[in-house]
């Protein structure tokens, strides 16, 4: 935790600022929520797993470590903003004005350099201007269908959750993000198609089909 100028000011700063990132943990997914789904993930948990994809990235073609930045980063301001839904009647340019208030709040408590390139990362992601932005942005939407079939299973409602698998339709062209949405729409299918349930949680989430 590098400070710049005055030390005792510049960790004041980065207290404020990892207090602000905290409240990434206690902000719930707002299409969770209006799905009325118990305990919905926050999100600081969605975040995570996007992070870990990012890390077993295999790709010659992007830089990892870049991956991994972008998905810590993309829905930093929701921490002050909150997590606003398409349902929410926020226009883009709308959401698009509080998240960058709230991002140059944010980076401003970070010493100048860093506080630059996480907004750069910010922007880079809302631009998609990039290889790793664009990879991203479909690993945001590969977690989120990961985690209404986790959903699903959890609550024993096969289905209930397909409006958010219809809404990634022909957003997927990543050949391994492909090939790992293909392996998860075989499992879920399966479930689906026969009614199974699968109330019990789970510590491997790796499709059973592939």
């Amino acid at each position: 935790m590098a400070t710049t100028g005055n030390t005792t000011n510049g960790m004041r700063n980065m207290l404020q600022f990892m207090k602000l990132i905290g409240q990434l943990k206690r902000v719930p997914r707002t299409g969770w929520v209006y799905r009325k789904v118990k305990e919905p993930e926050s999100v600081s948990d969605h975040m995570y797993r996007m992070a870990m994809m990012s890390l077993t990235v295999t790709d010659p073609t992007v830089d990892r470590e870049r991956c991994i930045k972008l998905a810590l980063v993309h829905d930093m301001a929701e921490c002050i903003v909150g997590d606003i839904a398409p349902s929410d009647n926020v226009s883009k340019e709308e959401k698009h004005r509080r998240e960058e208030e709230a991002m140059k709040r944010l980076s401003g408590l970070l010493p100048t350099g860093l506080g630059q390139e996480i907004y750069a990362l910010w922007e880079e992601y809302e631009t998609q201007s990039s290889a790793e932005a664009r990879l991203v942005k479909q690993f945001d939407l590969l977690e989120m269908i990961l985690q209404a079939h986790e959903y699903e299973q959890e609550e024993a409602a096969p289905g209930r959750l397909q409006e958010f698998f219809d809404s990634t339709n022909g957003r997927f062209h990543h050949p391994d993000v492909v090939e790992f949405v293909k392996c998860l729409n075989e499992e879920r299918e399966s479930h689906v198609t026969s009614g199974e349930s699968n109330t019990e949680k789970t510590t491997d989430n790796t499709p059973q089909t592939c």
